[in-house]
């Protein structure tokens, strides 16, 4: 398999061409998870892949409880639905917790002293609360707690990482929490077996062609554990050599259409970029303190067939957004032309409803 092959495929699997999925919740339910910092552009990693979706549809699944948002996998933001987001947090844990714990002793936080007050923020979200950070610390100040924003972040990432809370509805543009076990009813967890297998059937079948690399690096979990999963799914899907890399996808995948150029705009941390350890087919090296800082910050991506060609930015205006594009290099109309659509579908995503 060559990489045009590679990425024509990636672009398939990843939702990125044709399918049949109508809702957000759909696209989120076969992605297995969604990397989702910087939360309104991450609606539009949804929004790519759904064409005749807008902000709102996003916002309304959100909203509903359909599609949550919290830390997991890596760890880092995640949209994940709640059909699954229990089984993959009981799987991500082991690694969430140390990954926490550092965090914590980075900062200087007395994990026990941590650990005492979430109760706290229990009783302040009980009965259906959906709170913003900072109502949080208005309400531990009326209980005599006074927190400092980095101190507050460690206890709510506490909080998440023990399963007591998660994102809840939007307050405006202000992300709120609520708890998991009210916003989204416990629903039996399968075993841990169980849970890789069905973690690495998502991955490989949403992202392939993708190397056990790429697994590792996408789920967070052990090079162990991976392989253990690979095996697991070995039957259902099929390895390919791609530039010296084996690579796997699902033995059924149909063959997916190549004939026309794939004009996208994604959004930054889109999974098409974000997901693979090795992104050797996807942009050249030069470019790419252009796409994503020695911060690990990754910029929205102008991407041709599957290759970054630039980065976009979106101006908020009064009248609605305006998409400024810029191309790595110089490009023709015709190639510039090929990106006009999305661009005008990306402004008429964010326009209000």
């Amino acid at each position: 398999m060559n990489s045009s092959e590679l990425l024509n495929l990636r672009l398939f699997n990843q939702l990125l061409s044709t399918h049949n999925h109508k809702e957000p919740v759909e696209v989120v339910k076969y992605m297995c998870a969604m990397q989702s910092q910087a939360l309104d552009l991450a609606k539009w990693a949804i929004g790519a892949r759904l064409p005749e979706s807008n902000n709102k549809d996003v916002t309304d699944a959100l909203n509903r409880g359909d599609i949550i948002r919290t830390h997991i996998l890596r760890p880092t933001w995640h949209f994940v639905t709640a059909e699954d987001i229990y089984w993959m947090y009981e799987l991500s844990y082991p690694r969430l917790k140390l990954v926490y714990q550092s965090y914590a002793k980075m900062l200087k936080a007395d994990e026990t002293l941590l650990y005492s007050h979430l109760p706290y923020i229990e009783n302040i979200l009980i009965d259906g609360e959906h709170l913003t950070k900072q109502e949080i610390k208005n309400k531990l100040k009326n209980e005599s707690f006074e927190f400092e924003d980095d101190q507050l972040s460690v206890l709510l990432s506490f909080a998440e990482l023990e399963g007591i809370i998660v994102n809840g509805r939007l307050a405006g543009n202000k992300q709120t929490y609520t708890l998991l076990e009210e916003w989204v009813p416990f629903k039996k967890n399968i075993t841990r077996d169980e849970s890789l297998k069905r973690l690495a059937g998502k991955f490989f079948r949403s992202h392939g062609p993708a190397s056990l690399e790429d697994f590792v690096w996408w789920s967070g979990l052990t090079v162990t554990e991976c392989r253990k999963a690979v095996e697991m799914i070995r039957p259902d899907f099929v390895c390919e050599m791609v530039n010296g890399r084996e690579c796997w996808m699902a033995n059924d995948i149909k063959t997916p259409p190549s004939d026309n150029d794939s004009a996208l705009l994604l959004a930054p941390f889109d999974e098409f970029l974000v997901s693979y350890k090795d992104r050797t087919e996807i942009f050249d090296s030069e470019h790419l303190r252009k796409i994503v800082t020695k911060n690990g910050i990754f910029s929205p991506t102008i991407m041709l067939n599957g290759k970054v060609i630039g980065t976009w930015k979106k101006i908020t205006k009064k009248n609605g957004p305006d998409i400024i594009l810029s191309f790595f290099g110089k490009v023709n109309k015709k190639v510039a032309d090929l990106f006009e659509p999305e661009r005008e579908r990306l402004e008429k995503f964010y326009k209000d409803y």
